[in-house]
């Protein structure tokens, strides 16, 4: 990395990024962020990268979950506190199955820019640029909002900062106790639909009652009212990712100072490409997805470039197949990572292989396909001896009605009810709390075969 620059990616080839119209007020939005501060501290990214190491070995695991995309007007206190909240909901559940801590990291604070699957988009034979994500264009089907803006990167910056502020004070303040967490909980459990959760929602609160006994409590404990809460997003535009990069005067190397860890998605993993050029040089950790097209040659391409040293908790390995195929296409990646002797973390995003057109005209995720895709992730892992690292999902604490299914049985005809989505669709607060369950329930599974293996 010693030859990175990080204009460099400038460069190369860059895709799904804008072609702003004026050169002269996109050089003066990027002068203007880069004097001012980081988003995160180096500290922070070098902290998240030690407890991803933890879940590479299987000692931790990997909870990354949030918006599709962040919008400009849904900015306001309560749904980013609603999602955090569940946030932490799944955190206790997975921590009670997994008996490891787990490492909770949300879509936040910088998930403004989307990729799109084409570049322009036709409404009543009206063709206009697509919707790129409240950092670049507008959603009204319009001429004038669809031209990228490079001022809304500024507006970006403060969200972003807005957000990481009230973070850090749900962290630390009180509100992330587990007791409190908890209670939550079992409101959910309480419900008829969820009953079949009530058990294990019971034996945690039996745990929470022994460690109050015992004189464990928030009061006492400092670990049992805060917690480590980080933020990631998609770096796909470099212009705004360049703009916050800053040296880190601990250790000489370049921070990406707009969000603890970022990824580089599915359209966006050419080995050669702008976007891989911009993550190798970065300390932060990073994560790829890696979708059906993903081949062998370009894994092994791909993690030489972006994990040189072969840190662990450096790389994570976000595979996103749909359900159905995972046995396809995960096997052969495994066996690459093994074969080059890598460290990665291996992480299910369960949501964007299993998008499809509802009866009723809306885009959404059945919630069976879901958790099919996971528990084949799980199972593959089981049958090739290697561990499953961590799960991402789209998500929101709101009581959306956007991916069909669950223990509430939201319906192809419920979907107009609540569907807010400006892009891809989210699992609702009950959804991804019932999700957590019953992944919860695949990781006690794995312990207990695990421990019946080792005796035998």
């Amino acid at each position: 990395m010693g030859n990175w620059q990080k204009n460099g990616w400038r460069t190369k080839p860059r895709v799904q990024m804008p072609d702003y119209q004026d050169a002269d007020a996109l050089q003066a939005v990027e002068a203007e962020l880069s004097s001012y501060p980081p988003l995160v501290f180096a500290g922070e990214a070098r902290r998240l990268k030690a407890e991803l190491g933890a879940a590479s070995r299987g000692e931790a695991f990997l909870l990354q979950g949030g918006d599709c995309a962040e919008s400009f007007a849904e900015f306001r206190a309560d749904p980013i506190r609603d999602t955090f909240k569940v946030m932490l909901q799944m955190a206790m559940v997975l921590t009670y199955g997994a008996k490891v801590p787990v490492v909770k990291v949300g879509r936040m604070a910088g998930q403004f820019a989307k990729p799109r699957s084409a570049p322009t988009e036709v409404k009543d034979g009206v063709e206009l640029p697509s919707y790129r994500g409240d950092i670049i264009n507008e959603l009204d089907f319009t001429s004038a909002a669809r031209i990228p803006d490079p001022a809304k990167m500024l507006r970006a910056y403060t969200q972003a900062a807005g957000t990481l502020n009230l973070l850090r004070a749900f962290s630390t303040g009180g509100f992330a106790d587990v007791h409190h967490v908890h209670s939550w909980t079992l409101g959910f459990t309480d419900r008829d639909e969820a009953e079949k959760y009530r058990d294990m929602a019971n034996r945690i609160q039996d745990s929470i009652d022994f460690m109050s006994a015992a004189g464990l409590t928030g009061e006492t404990n400092h670990e049992l009212s805060t917690v480590d809460f980080y933020t990631s997003h998609e770096a796909l535009l470099l212009e705004y990712e360049e703009a916050l990069t800053r040296i880190d005067s601990t250790s000489g190397k370049w921070l990406a100072g707009s969000g603890h860890m970022i990824w580089i998605g599915d359209r966006t993993r050419q080995p050669d490409g702008a976007h891989v050029e911009f993550a190798r040089g970065v300390l932060n950790p990073i994560g790829l997805k890696c979708g059906p097209t993903t081949t062998a040659e370009d894994l092994k391409v791909l993690m030489a470039k972006l994990n040189p040293e072969n840190e662990a908790g450096r790389l994570t390995l976000i595979a996103r197949f749909g359900a159905g195929t995972v046995a396809e296409h995960l096997p052969r990646l495994i066996r690459t990572v093994q074969e080059e002797g890598a460290n990665v973390v291996w992480s299910c995003d369960p949501m964007h292989g299993n998008t499809i057109k509802s009866s009723s005209g809306y885009k959404t995720r059945p919630f069976d396909s879901v958790l099919r895709e996971v528990q084949e992730f799980f199972q593959v892992h089981n049958a090739e001896g290697t561990i499953p690292g961590g799960v991402h999902f789209e998500m929101t604490g709101q009581d959306v009605t956007e991916c069909t299914g669950g223990v509430r049985a939201v319906t192809d005809e419920d979907l107009s009810d609540r569907y807010h989505t400006a892009c891809d669709p989210r699992l609702n607060a009950s959804q991804s709390l019932e999700l957590a369950f019953l992944v919860a329930e695949e990781l006690s599974a794995r312990r207990t075969n695990g421990s019946a293996a080792a005796a035998v």
